[in-house]
């Protein structure tokens, strides 16, 4: 009997972080690139949506159900190769840029970056090893982040 509450409680506190961190190059919300279903699983909890239309199998971790607030994974080959933010106002980099932070904000913290303009948005991109990140800027203000390996398309 304990034991099933015992995992009835770990079951529980796996879920979608209400203040994630990009670092970037290494994580997003505590995952990383590699990271299996099951791992992300075990991080994030079991209650996700998953895409229709995408090419690659994508969770999407909401917030509310039916509300576009929270995060997505992507995967290949059974393992992550995507993270990404979708209007996660408290989520934040190690070194403090804020989702809402104005554009400016971003050179100030990171240098230039390479932008790609994608459908309504820009991605302001950076590469590391495998990865690249990418913090994301609609009129002029940081409203997501990015984390995915150098073959998977910085847009999402």
């Amino acid at each position: 009997m304990h034991a099933l509450a015992a995992l009835a409680g770990a079951l529980t506190l796996a879920a979608l972080p209400q203040h994630g961190v990009l670092v970037p190059g290494s994580s997003l919300g505590g995952l990383r690139l590699g990271m299996t279903p099951a791992q992300v699983g075990a991080a994030w909890g079991q209650r996700y949506g998953r895409c229709r239309n995408c090419a690659d199998l994508t969770w999407y971790f909401n917030y509310s159900k039916f509300q576009p607030a929270g995060a997505g994974v992507r995967f290949r080959r059974g393992r992550v190769v995507g993270i990404f933010t979708l209007w996660a106002p408290n989520w934040r980099t190690s070194r403090g840029l804020l989702i809402g932070d104005a554009e400016a904000r971003v050179t100030a913290l990171y240098g230039p970056r390479l932008t790609i303009h994608c459908t309504n948005y820009d991605a302001l991109v950076s590469s590391r090893g495998g990865a690249q990140t990418a913090i994301y800027v609609r009129e002029a203000t940081v409203w997501g982040f990015g984390l995915s390996s150098a073959a998977v398309p910085a847009c999402l």
